[in-house]
């Protein structure tokens, strides 16, 4: 007796999880945390008993800081997210391949 060729088993991609989005009182908090953290920090060096060059000097590396702080959370942004793309691209492929098998299929 001859079996009929099951038709192929579909599986449903999984939801794309849903991007989490800061809130606009986080991203306000965010922005008023960072401007009183720099004139805090510019009030500070200014007022300094110091010459003007110990200042200046303390200026330029409060900048410098800063910077580095921003480039280093876009790297670890980025590497995440390319993190995820990878592991999507992997799990449509295991999704595939699982909806492509037929388990009744004679080897």
């Amino acid at each position: 007796m001859r079996s009929r060729p099951h038709p192929p088993i579909l599986v449903r991609m999984s939801e794309t999880p849903v991007k989490q989005q800061s809130t606009a009182a986080f991203y306000g908090q965010a922005i008023a945390s960072f401007a009183v953290a720099m004139a805090a920090t510019a009030i500070g060096i200014f007022q300094l008993s110091a010459d003007a060059w110990v200042r200046g000097f303390l200026a330029i590396s409060v900048l410098y800081l800063v910077t580095s702080a921003f480039t280093l959370a876009k790297v670890i942004r980025d590497r995440q997210e390319a993190g995820q793309i990878v592991s999507r691209v992997d799990q449509a492929r295991v999704e595939k391949l699982l909806a492509n098998h037929d388990p009744f299929e004679k080897l």
